[in-house]
């Protein structure tokens, strides 16, 4: 089970522009080692915009379980291990020219970027505290 979203980060964090939100992911998924999507009977969930399909992620089970409310009711959380993310879903996704919607929000707005992209955010993050 999700365990609960936090009231005070959750009204925090509606108030983050795509950007910070892309932040926050990037921060947390390297933090606990995971890139949280949903599922459905199809596999994965996608969203699409005018130009691309997007496959949607969030920073945990708690915060993609909140999203999943409507048609995506029947979704289901899924945790994918960091390690596995960069070297499979990155380059599928290259490959199925599938971009990724960083922790959207409730309106489905959120920064549309490349999984090479956010493979780059990742890996600055990762170097950054080898560093320190």
């Amino acid at each position: 089970m999700a365990e609960a979203i936090d009231s005070t980060l959750l009204a925090t964090i509606a108030q983050y522009t795509p950007e910070e939100r892309l932040n926050y992911l990037v921060k947390e998924v390297v933090k606990h080692q995971q890139v949280w999507i949903l599922t459905d009977n199809d596999g994965c969930v996608m969203l699409n915009t005018d130009d691309e399909d997007c496959a949607p992620v969030w920073p945990s089970e708690a915060f993609a379980q909140a999203w999943a409310t409507g048609e995506w009711a029947d979704c289901k959380a899924i945790a994918i291990e960091l390690k596995t993310w960069r070297t499979r879903w990155t380059y599928g996704l290259e490959g199925d020219n599938v971009a990724i919607a960083a922790f959207p929000s409730d309106d489905e707005e959120g920064l549309v970027i490349s999984a090479q992209e956010f493979d780059y955010e990742l890996q600055q993050l990762i170097n950054k505290k080898k560093v320190n």
